[in-house]
């Protein structure tokens, strides 16, 4: 599916019991660092899309990433609202995003997430496959963490509202996000759903 032309990727099937938690790579190295301990002591497996600032900033983060078994892609280089850009310096965006994340050894070259909206529009997707990513990455279950809801908030938006095949929008800048997660991962297991990975969820 992630090397197929085609729409945006909103979820997987719904006959595989996984689900993919997504998050946009940005923010206090701190926080990634908790993130990637509390998913490791779940045995999950997660997908970071990484704006390529941060990733240029912090690339022990993305090493740390794909070390741990989690899936790096590609949400922008500065995370422009890029529906809001011209083709060519949306283009420019997603190309600088992708070196960022090409000089993580492992990352992924297939996973796109723009940034500044929830789904594409003609002129992203032409973008992103000049950069050589057949599809963009959205999602299904949105808890808004980014508004900063508090930990409980976004683990019942997010149990509420996920289903096998779910695509799940996270952050990991934002310490309530980081504080939901056993409870998210939690309330999946309990529902028998695994955390797993784009690449895996898409295959």
């Amino acid at each position: 599916m992630l090397r197929t032309p085609g729409d945006d990727i909103r979820q997987g099937s719904s006959s595989v019991p996984a689900v993919a938690l997504t998050f946009h790579g940005a923010g206090d190295p701190a926080l990634t660092h908790r993130a990637l301990q509390i998913l490791s002591d779940h045995g999950a497996h997660v997908t970071v899309f990484a704006v390529g600032t941060w990733l240029s900033d912090h690339p022990e983060l993305g090493r740390a990433i794909v070390a741990a078994g989690h899936d790096l892609g590609n949400h922008t280089w500065s995370h422009q609202t890029l529906p809001r850009l011209s083709a060519a310096a949306a283009t420019a965006e997603i190309e600088k995003g992708a070196k960022a994340v090409a000089a993580i050894d492992g990352s992924s070259p297939y996973l796109f997430r723009p940034s500044g909206t929830p789904t594409s529009t003609p002129t992203i997707r032409a973008a992103a496959r000049a950069s050589g990513y057949a599809r963009c990455i959205s999602f299904d279950v949105d808890p808004a963490d980014y508004q900063d809801p508090g930990s409980a908030a976004v683990a019942a938006r997010t149990l509420d509202a996920v289903r096998a095949g779910s695509i799940v929008s996270l952050h990991l800048g934002h310490p309530g996000t980081i504080e939901a997660l056993p409870t998210i991962l939690a309330g999946l297991a309990s529902r028998g759903l695994h955390a797993v990975t784009m690449t895996r969820l898409a295959a």
